[in-house]
């Protein structure tokens, strides 16, 4: 008798899963920054991302070596989860190429992802994924490497459904800063932080269209950073509006104070993760086909949404039924 089918397999037959990444992405621009951030990765568990920034990390004429210090981190043993990215210069900087060489080069098997700042639309960020994948294949990289592009100019708001559609996208991020700078003092700097952000009508058309772009096209959307770095209700609120208003899976940190607050804001409620795993488990001994639970039909559709959920869950640290948790995750 064949064992019951796994619900990533039984509900995604021949379709793309959603990614499934933690709700912090964690950036450090220098090697110290970068190994504690490593180091405290490994202690509290795989609940965030470290994106190791080649970008406002590198110092002026010393790119080279600091993409070079960012694969020896890479290979090194502090990366002990292999849950680390990179962000390189943007593609109208002189060292774009070189970052990718090095790191893609160096480091390409372990690469979480790579980040595109500053693009100005979809033809340029299309110009570095065909770069990178051209590395990859020179490099003899089977797995496509996760790319994350960050939209901060009018160009790429304009042309981010037609970035959400390229190959090997992952995830789509909103840079709040330079967003509001690119407005030549139309947004003031009330814009760049609470309560502004989530109210001036312009950045909550941006925010919504790139949420909507990137749902569309079933990659993630990252909401920007906070420029509070202590206070962790405040980061625990700008973190909850971005996941609760605007529908943001994913969110910046610059600070280790701030991871905490937004994975907590970013997990799914624990009652609905119990609810999702009963009914899972329900579903899985009728081999996938329509139950009822508590009084409500239920079928693939809620299936899929229960299935991402404990899926959520469990990489933001939720606790999971353990029958459930054995049954999908073992």
């Amino acid at each position: 008798m064949s064992s019951p089918a796994h619900p990533g397999v039984a509900l995604f037959k021949g379709e793309k899963p959603f990614p499934i990444i933690p709700g912090c992405d964690h950036y450090a621009g220098s090697e110290k920054l970068m190994l504690r951030a490593l180091a405290l990765q490994d202690s509290i568990g795989p609940v965030f991302d470290l994106t190791c920034d080649c970008e406002d990390g590198a110092q002026a004429g010393r790119e080279k070596e600091h993409a070079e210090m960012v694969v020896r981190v890479l290979n090194g043993p502090a990366n002990k989860r292999k849950m680390a990215g990179v962000r390189i210069h943007d593609p109208g900087h002189a060292h774009w190429k070189q970052d990718l060489d090095i790191l893609v080069g160096g480091a390409g098997e372990l690469l979480s992802h790579i980040t595109l700042p500053k693009a100005t639309g979809a033809r340029q960020v299309s110009e570095a994924i065909i770069y990178i994948q051209r590395l990859a294949a020179q490099q003899r990289i089977a797995r496509q490497i996760p790319i994350h592009v960050l939209v901060e100019t009018h160009g790429a708001l304009r042309e981010v459904w037609d970035i959400a559609a390229l190959p090997w996208m992952q995830s789509i991020a909103f840079g709040l800063m330079d967003f509001v700078s690119d407005h030549h003092g139309a947004l003031g700097a009330a814009a760049m932080r609470s309560p502004g952000q989530f109210e001036h009508r312009l950045v909550v058309r941006a925010k919504a269209e790139i949420v909507a772009a990137a749902l569309a096209n079933g990659i993630v959307p990252a909401h920007n950073v906070t420029l509070e770095l202590k206070d962790t209700a405040l980061i625990h609120n700008d973190a909850r509006r971005a996941r609760s208003e605007f529908g943001f899976l994913r969110m910046w940190s610059i600070y280790p104070a701030q991871i905490q607050p937004i994975v907590d804001a970013m997990k799914p409620d624990h009652s609905e993760v119990g609810k999702g795993a009963a009914i899972l488990l329900a579903a899985q001994a009728a081999d996938w086909g329509p139950i009822q639970y508590a009084g409500e039909l239920h079928d693939r559709a809620t299936y899929r949404y229960y299935w991402e959920l404990l899926q959520k869950a469990k990489i933001t640290g939720v606790a999971i039924p353990p029958e459930a948790d054995q049954a999908f995750f073992s």
